[in-house]
């Protein structure tokens, strides 16, 4: 069976690997571990995100050689002349070579949630100071928070990695023919 391997403890990113892939591929192997990002706490930016999920899917692959797919999703916020956004991005990256990259969707952040990330704290962390909770980034997070539990953080995360195994079952049309 196809072994996934998400570079998280974060069971909302399990769960995020786990739709996605079943609505890909059906039945897999999905599992997660610890991974280092190698990037900020607060990841600022698309190419700081996509840094972030790129080290966690190699390290995954690195620290598990019998994974199929290492899988990275990390979160952060980026600042427009409208605001700053909160949005995440997905690497998966096969153990033969190839690399399947997306991002979710992206939402304006409140001001006063916006106002503390940029004094450096974590949106998180924001987040609970703003909204009177605790560790919601392990649970609904701010776009669970702002959509009153319409759009969880899970749902939120799993079209990007829908989105990024596209690569992976289209092998016809990339460049190193590389996928499931």
């Amino acid at each position: 069976m196809t072994r996934f391997t998400v570079g998280s403890l974060n069971p909302i990113k399990l769960e995020a690997l786990r739709a996605g892939v079943v609505q890909m591929f059906g039945a897999a192997d999905v599992r997660a571990m610890a991974a280092p990002s190698g990037v900020s706490v607060q990841p600022i930016g698309d190419e700081e995100m996509i840094a972030g999920a790129m080290q966690r899917a190699q390290f995954v692959l690195q620290a598990l050689p019998d994974t199929d797919y290492g899988v990275g999703l990390e979160g952060g916020v980026l600042e427009l002349k409208e605001g700053m956004f909160a949005c995440a991005w997905c690497v998966v990256a096969h153990c033969a070579g190839g690399v399947g990259l997306a991002s979710t969707g992206r939402f304006l952040l409140p001001p006063r949630v916006a106002e503390l990330v940029r004094s450096g704290m974590e949106l998180g962390h924001a987040d609970d100071v703003v909204f009177g909770r605790t560790n919601s980034k392990q649970a609904e997070g701010a776009v669970g928070i702002l959509t009153h539990g319409r759009l969880n953080r899970a749902q939120f995360y799993t079209p990007a990695v829908l989105l990024a195994l596209v690569r992976f079952v289209n092998t016809e049309h990339y460049a190193d023919n590389t996928g499931a």
